[in-house]
């Protein structure tokens, strides 16, 4: 998926805040609630999606730097998701359904349908162009696009890789579990990824309180998608991110409500690395991000072609009549490098 912000916003990390004195947390870990700001996917009849990740509070999760979540959006009225080709530098992009279907096409030459319960890959190493477009058939979109951000020792390779998984779903005592990325428990997946990091769907059965372990090297994200929802003792509003940070060996999530629940487990080691992240492209200085900016502009060969690309509009066109996505104006001043928070709860009030 394409941020498709005319104007991107160049963030800059703060503390973030913690949850009211009302929960009981003896005993339980900390938690960082990180809300979503709701942002338009292009065109005027414009799909909705609320986003996590990034934004002042905290930029990255690990290696995750990106969260979109959108759905259950009825297609008859939103005109469903018509993304044109777009650029990615730096990146590898995880898309994960829970309704609908997508076509994916990139200038690696792979194309494939994004379905519920099937994890697609997309790395984009130093450049790729895709295009998403939900299929006729689909009626309701609902699901969250992720990306995660590559170490400098890969984030130059020329391939252009996409890869896909269909996980088995792994039970938990009142619920179940799908491991798309990594490994938890007894679920894992072999899609390569660049740093330690897992990626997984849990389904929570009403009432159901389970005690998950987890890696302790990890920061994690649970992001809530449905259920009346709390971890560690702490109730997450739908569409937030409970943030916990490392040293955490266990997670307590708790639906207490009487319908079943849906959550997004993200996790990783601490990237230890800054970037510069700024439209769909992820880099190191801003001088980097200008010359791809420059490329994808000049329709270089970095980024190559999307051949099959049929838009709401009409083969090669979407509801617009664009063929690509142009980028957006370089914002006047220097975009500087992301400072992300130390890896543990942050005190206070958000600024």
């Amino acid at each position: 998926m394409s941020n498709v912000e005319t104007r991107p916003e160049q963030v800059v990390c703060t503390a973030g805040g913690l949850p009211g004195p009302n929960c009981d947390q003896q005993g339980r870990s900390p938690v960082e609630i990180i809300t979503s700001r709701e942002v338009p996917l292009g065109g005027p009849r414009a799909m909705t999606v609320r986003r996590t990740l990034p934004q002042r509070q905290r930029s990255l999760i690990g290696p995750w730097c990106f969260v979109d979540h959108y759905g259950p959006a009825d297609v008859s009225v939103t005109g469903g998701m018509d993304v044109a080709p777009h650029p990615h530098t730096g990146l590898q992009t995880v898309s994960w359904l829970f309704d609908g279907a997508i076509q994916h096409i990139d200038s690696g030459g792979n194309a494939g349908l994004v379905l519920p319960g099937e994890v697609n890959l997309m790395t984009a190493g130093a450049g790729i162009c895709h295009s998403e477009v939900s299929t006729e058939e689909t009626t309701t979109l609902h699901g969250v696009q992720l990306w995660l951000a590559l170490p400098d020792a890969t984030r130059h390779q020329p391939e252009r890789e996409f890869e896909h998984f269909e996980p088995e779903p792994v039970s938990l005592d009142g619920g179940e579990m799908l491991v798309f990325l990594g490994r938890l428990g007894e679920g894992s997946s072999p899609v390569r990824t660049h740093t330690p990091l897992v990626g997984a769907e849990i389904r929570l059965d009403p009432g159901a309180v389970i005690d998950l372990p987890v890696d302790p090297r990890f920061e994690h994200g649970l992001l809530v998608d449905s259920g009346d929802i709390a971890l560690e003792n702490v109730e997450l509003p739908v569409a937030s991110i409970g943030y916990t940070g490392i040293g955490v060996e266990e997670l307590r999530i708790a639906n207490r409500g009487d319908e079943p629940g849906r959550l997004i487990l993200i996790g990783g080691e601490p990237f230890p690395e800054d970037i510069v992240m700024w439209w769909n492209f992820v880099g190191r200085t801003h001088e980097e991000i200008a010359q791809f900016r420059e490329e994808w502009q000049a329709e270089g060969d970095r980024f190559g072609a999307v051949d099959g690309y049929v838009g709401k509009g009409g083969p090669g066109k979407n509801a617009d009549g664009m063929g690509r996505l142009p980028a957006p104006r370089l914002p006047d001043v220097t975009i500087k490098a992301r400072k992300n928070p130390p890896p543990q709860v942050q005190g206070g009030p958000a600024e």
